[in-house]
């Protein structure tokens, strides 16, 4: 039991009437708390309006800030409140913005933030993945900014970046990401904040990604696992929908587990939903065993068909399915547990095997992100990209260089299902693009003609590393000889080809707006190095 003090406080933060900041969440086991042991379950919605925020494409990389825009706060956020709401999700901040205005009135309502790390032209690309210094630095700086506010639960490092048996690869990237971030957040922010994965209801590798982020050393692995799942359809059952089989899937599961997105729009559209599945969630003790809470998809109504309220202009308007929302989360009464009685016991699980649907080994992670690395490299190097090339000419060079001299490149590629990685696979386009140009060179014997690529790189007579660099650089040096002795290395970018590219979604109704970025320089990189290893006898070096 809490003291009467702490269940006062209790109280007041669950009515979301806090006259003072709210307690942070914590973990513990599969189940989150208040700091005063109370258990706390996520009532949650999707709060981003413009669909290219929330994983849509976009070719500008542009989007929508919604908690950087106060008046828009201001009328939405007693909106969700007054519907029992006390958590949001944002899938992309701007952290050079002012968030404290949308943080204290969403403080004061008693609602936390949950945030995707990401944002649309920075983020972890299925087809194509990476987790280097630009990434790191995006992620670090969304850390930065949200962890001022002690109504930030956490971070999604990725939004269902595998979504199927094709792009498994891509996960390793993810993961290396959770590992970072969850350090750095360990390094420079004093409470805890989780950091997990939000993941889609794919049926040929549901287990296996489930298993892979949960499984392994605890510092690489997530601190929660998102669902977004659309299983439940209008009028249904536990059963019936499906949830039966998800329960006894997580029962075993080690960190909480909730629905990071949920809310199917069939039948009817979101007009006709009736949030059966919010009633089970809350009020059925199968679901509170084993689900910490679920955030629902969506807040605004858009041409997507999944908004609870429509937004003209500053006037807002609740939808006939908000307030059926509104009863069932109201209405809730989920069974708690204290946290000081609660001994959690189960265990992480096994990293799942290489097979052909799962395509990424539990041994070895991507390199963490180290711009000091990077700079000592590219100062070090004997031949050089010119400083008016431009990123979209990389790609070319990319490829005749990779074709090749498959050596020149091992210390930018990575093989996930091997667990090889070169050392430089985390620098940016351009500090990769010199290390292949220079390797080359100096695999030519300095040729004076292995310089050139058509006027596009030149020797740099004063290439030398710094003395502060010579241990890093060895090291790197090492790596990148065990990356170009590994047998199938591929791209970044590498997938599983026959029968997993036929893989798909079995889940219902899940928004098709929900997908990965990625940028014009990281493309250059990824797609044409992939291609290159196939058919690099067929080119010919300038």
């Amino acid at each position: 039991m809490v003291t009467s003090k702490a269940a006062l406080v209790a109280g007041l933060t669950l009515a979301g009437q806090a006259a003072a900041a709210l307690q942070p969440i914590v973990m513990k086991g599969t189940k989150f708390f208040y700091e005063n042991g109370t258990q706390f379950y996520i009532k949650g919605i999707a709060y981003q309006q413009d669909t290219t925020g929330a994983g849509g494409e976009t070719t500008t990389g542009t989007f929508k800030d919604p908690l950087a825009d106060a008046d828009a706060c201001k009328r939405d956020v007693p909106i969700m409140k007054a519907a029992g709401t006390n958590a949001i999700r944002t899938y992309a901040i701007d952290p050079t913005k002012d968030h404290s205005a949308c943080m204290k009135l969403l403080d004061d309502a008693g609602i936390y933030v949950i945030s995707d790390l990401s944002e649309p032209a920075k983020s972890i690309n299925r087809d194509d993945p990476r987790w280097d210094v630009t990434l790191f630095k995006r992620y670090t700086s969304v850390i930065d900014e949200l962890s001022k506010y002690d109504n930030v639960i956490g971070f999604f490092a990725g939004n269902e970046v595998s979504n199927n048996a094709t792009n498994t690869k891509a996960s390793a990237y993810v993961k290396a990401a959770v590992r970072d971030s969850k350090k750095y957040i360990k390094d420079n922010v004093k409470r805890w904040m989780g950091v997990g994965y939000a993941a889609n209801d794919d049926p040929n590798i549901r287990a296996e990604i489930a298993h892979y982020f949960n499984c392994g050393d605890q510092d690489q692995a997530i601190d929660f696992w998102g669902y977004n799942i659309y299983e439940w359809c209008g009028e249904s059952s536990i059963k019936k929908s499906g949830y039966q089989d998800q329960i006894d899937f997580f029962s075993n599961y080690s960190v909480p587990v909730f629905f990071a997105e949920y809310g199917c729009n069939e039948p009817g559209g979101a007009e006709g939903r009736i949030f059966q599945e919010t009633t089970a969630l809350y009020n059925e003790k199968v679901m509170t065993d084993v689900f910490s809470g679920g955030i629902v998809y969506m807040y605004f109504q858009e041409e997507n068909d999944y908004g609870l309220v429509k937004v003209s202009g500053n006037d807002a308007k609740t939808l006939k399915n908000y307030d059926k929302l509104k009863t069932a989360v109201l209405g809730a009464k989920p069974e708690t547990v204290d946290m000081d009685s609660y001994t959690p016991d189960n265990e992480p699980a096994e990293c799942p095997d290489v097979t052909k649907n799962w395509q990424v080994t539990g041994k070895a992670l991507p390199p963490t992100p180290d711009e000091s690395l990077c700079e000592c490299m590219f100062n070090s190097l004997t031949c050089v990209p010119d400083k008016n090339l431009k990123a979209e000419e990389y790609g070319d060079i990319f490829g005749t260089v990779c074709g090749n001299d498959k050596d020149a490149c091992a210390g930018i590629l990575g093989d996930p299902s091997t667990g090889v990685y070169g050392a430089y696979a985390m620098c940016n386009a351009k500090q990769q693009l010199g290390y292949v140009m220079d390797q080359y060179y100096k695999n030519q014997k300095y040729a004076s003609h292995a310089c050139s690529f058509n006027g596009a790189a030149s020797p740099n007579g004063s290439g030398k590393a710094d003395a502060s660099c010579s241990a890093a650089l060895k090291s790197a040096d090492a790596a990148n000889a065990v990356a170009a002795t590994a047998t199938a290395g591929s791209g970044n970018g590498g997938t599983d080809g026959g029968d997993a590219a036929a893989a798909t979604s079995s889940s219902f109704a899940s928004p098709v707006a929900m997908k990965s970025f990625f940028s014009v320089a990281d493309m250059a990189v990824g797609l044409y190095v992939v291609v290159a290893m196939g058919v690099g006898a067929g080119m010919v070096m300038l």
